[in-house]
């Protein structure tokens, strides 16, 4: 260990910029830690809400970093987590970016993720992993359509989590207001564990109410902490929200509630204690205060995240053994020891300088560099020649990791979501992550046809980092469609095709994903005879196709109540197979079908004649007889539209998204800034940034994430059925 931290300093001295007290830090984080002072965390919110910049604050005064730089880059640097040039130039998170910091001897893993709901898979795959979040708000914009996401995401994890409102220099920001947003929007039991001092330019610091102490942030980068007694007219303030604290947590911890009905004194250990154990179990939510850019209230966000946010040893993380649809349950022990089998779980890839980047985080047990890996989904076997951690995109070799760990390794042939044991026979694997449906296609091609063989690189390596890309050739319009969660989504990536592979692209007209689904029951019977001299095919299908309810219109469910032996069971999979191949294109446009239930409840079979391909064409048979008889429409993704506009533009918008089939959910105003949700059909909204720029003289924004699919308008259907009918008479023609 000596010779390493040796080895380690003499090559870091070698860059002029270090100093030896940021060396020595350095080399202080290499040591591993106990689980207990381990921390797994993201950075979570609505775009521009500062998260990134807020990251940046928790790595300068960690020691990570010896310079803070602004997220656009303006001094040509930018932020140390926006590594990827685009990033810099646009001044958004693209990529999820992973570090770790140190903070009073407690390790503290860091992923900030991107707010933009184009690249909500980032922030899926990040809070699948980790062990709580800091939820960042800001004070002017409150709880955003995204911030709602972000939630509902947290909650799927059962990640908790703490507020941390920034921000507040301002103008307009009111801590009040976005608290009564929390509640009332996401439903959550919180309150103000601070108070501001001064509010918008005036802003000067905060004050602990649980401590009664205010926190001035002094120094030119708000490095040092001073402590004071709080201005003598807050007094009144500071006891009454310190009462409204205590009678939040009265509500959800039952141990300082029977303090507060039996009127006992309660301390400022009783207060953290229930504040820890309501927040582990996600009952409560704590709200923090600040302003990143400003450099105050950053410490005090890290001393909160070290004492109520969960270690690993605090969260259960399952396990499954063996397959169906109801494998066992083992709960995984991150205690630090080798007695326990490795495993772990691959969340994020990524192209690197030195080949495939792959995150791991690690649950159980203990890997060594040098050690064998097994995919538990595909059995090959990988060695770990060089493991890493992550400090953007910079990488420092370790020789060992532990169960809590965050960690990368290079040359693993994996997907996003695989499973790893170093025990080949081992057959656990991890709960994979919630991966949503691409809503948007474009088709693409490359510029210049000498540009093939990169461009057809640059496709592969992004669906394999990123699940919500998708990539198929039509063979019918001979165009190569990509998929995505919006225009921005693809955007960026063929942005990134010219950037890194110096391959510019054409973006075709966007096309929507739209859905066929049946309206009512529709019964089937088709019997399969093949005969042409010796063994034939035979096999029979009885049931009938139902639509699902709107809730699982996106689902497509295969559903065996057959009994007897009519069809035998070893023939079942095939009939799901063929049924499964008929809905990847439905008889009205040929889009996917979705939203629909195959149910078998009867057959026939032939001892001689019956087997899987048999069966297989009964299945098609069948779908083909219900495309028939069926009564069949289409869906449509809506999308949830949040504008934010000045005020006197608020009927403008409205007008806007009326003509767009929109149907306006909510309105509000927050300092002459007018605030309209909305459900608008995918399909209307292209070409809305523009629109709305110009009705608000480039003042008004919009963001919009996907909501369900629902029918679509009956003129919207007729002229997708139109336009299908022309392409297959026009194939029809060339053939």
């Amino acid at each position: 260990m000596i010779w390493r931290n040796f080895k380690a300093i003499t090559v870091l001295k070698r860059n002029k910029s270090l100093n030896w007290v940021s060396l020595l830090r350095h080399v202080s984080k290499t040591v591993h830690k106990p689980v207990e002072k381990i921390r797994n965390i993201g950075i979570s919110a609505h775009i521009d809400s500062g998260k990134t910049t807020l990251t940046e604050r928790l790595l300068y005064y960690t020691g990570r970093i010896d310079e803070m730089h602004e997220v656009r880059g303006k001094d040509r640097v930018g932020a140390k987590m926006d590594s990827m040039e685009l990033e810099r130039l646009r001044g958004i998170t693209i990529q999820s970016a992973a570090t770790y910091v140190q903070w009073k001897g407690v390790n503290i893993n860091i992923i900030d993720t991107p707010g933009h709901v184009d690249f909500t898979v980032e922030v899926e795959r990040a809070l699948r992993v980790l062990d709580g979040a800091v939820l960042v708000l800001c004070a002017v914009g409150g709880v955003q359509s995204q911030t709602m996401t972000v939630v509902r995401q947290m909650s799927r994890y059962n990640v908790p989590c703490l507020a941390f409102i920034n921000k507040l220099d301002r103008m307009g920001g009111n801590a009040n207001r976005v608290v009564s947003q929390i509640r009332t929007k996401l439903n959550k039991h919180c309150a103000l564990m601070q108070l501001p001092i001064g509010l918008e330019s005036d802003f000067r610091g905060i004050i602990d109410i649980i401590n009664r102490k205010a926190l001035y942030f002094e120094g030119e980068r708000g490095e040092t902490v001073r402590e004071d007694e709080p201005p003598v007219d807050m007094k009144n303030e500071i006891e009454s929200h310190r009462q409204e604290l205590i009678e939040s947590l009265s509500n959800v911890d039952d141990t300082i509630g029977e303090l507060f009905l039996e009127e006992k004194p309660i301390s400022v250990e009783d207060i953290e204690s229930a504040v820890r154990r309501s927040c582990l179990q996600r009952k409560f939510t704590p709200v923090y205060l600040g302003s990143a850019l400003k450099n105050k209230g950053v410490q005090p966000l890290l001393d909160a995240i070290n004492t109520y946010l969960p270690n690993p040893s605090e969260v259960e993380n399952y396990a499954f053994k063996g397959e169906g649809e109801n494998p066992e349950k083992i709960l995984m022990d991150p205690a630090r020891n080798d007695s326990k089998p490795f495993i772990c779980l691959a969340f994020k890839l990524e192209a690197g300088r030195f080949g495939q980047v792959t995150y791991l985080r690690i649950y159980q047990g203990k890997l060594n560099k040098g050690e064998y890996l097994y995919n538990a989904r595909t059995g090959k076997r990988h060695k770990v020649n060089r493991l890493v951690r992550m400090h953007s995109d910079e990488m420092e070799d370790i020789d060992e990791a532990y169960a809590g760990d965050i960690c990368s390794v290079f040359g693993l042939d994996c997907a996003s979501g695989d499973s790893f044991v170093t025990d080949k026979n081992l057959k656990l694997t991890m709960e994979p992550m919630y991966v949503p449906d691409p809503v948007i296609s474009m088709s693409i091609k490359p510029k210049e046809k000498k540009d093939l063989e990169n461009f057809s690189k640059a496709i592969n390596r992004f669906s394999k980092e990123d699940p919500t890309f998708h990539m198929h050739f039509d063979t019918e319009s001979r165009e190569t469609i990509v998929s995505g969660m919006g225009e921005l989504h693809l955007e960026i990536y063929a942005q990134r095709m010219e950037r890194e592979y110096k391959t510019p692209v054409v973006l075709g007209k966007p096309k929507v994903a739209f859905r066929e689904c049946l309206v009512a029951d529709c019964e089937f019977d088709y019997l399969h005879k093949k005969q042409s001299g010796g063994s034939g095919q035979f096999g029979g299908v009885i049931g009938k196709m139902r639509p699902l309810p709107p809730e699982k219109n996106t689902q497509v469910i295969f559903t065996d109540a057959t009994t007897g032996t009519n069809i035998p069971k070893q023939f079942i999979p095939s009939i799901e197979k063929g049924f499964r191949q008929m809905c990847d294109k439905g008889p009205l446009t040929g889009h996917k079908i979705s939203g629909v239930q195959f149910v078998l409840t009867d057959g026939a079979h032939h001892i001689v004649d019956s087997n899987e391909i048999a069966f297989m064409s009964a299945a098609w048979g069948a779908v083909k007889q219900v495309f028939e008889y069926g009564h069949w429409h289409i869906l449509e993704p809506i999308m949830l539209v949040e504008v934010i506009a000045p005020t006197e533009n608020q009927g403008s918008i409205i007008t806007q998204l009326s003509k767009r089939s929109g149907v306006v959910i909510s309105m509000s105003s927050i300092d002459n800034w007018a605030v309209v949700t909305a459900e608008v059909p995918l399909n209307n909204m292209f070409g809305y940034s523009s629109e709305l720029r110009s009705g608000t003289q480039g003042k008004g924004e919009f963001t919009m994430e996907y909501s369900r699919y629902s029918p679509a308008a009956v003129d919207v259907q007729q002229e997708l059925i139109q336009q299908y009918q022309d392409v297959v008479q026009s194939e029809r023609k060339k053939n």
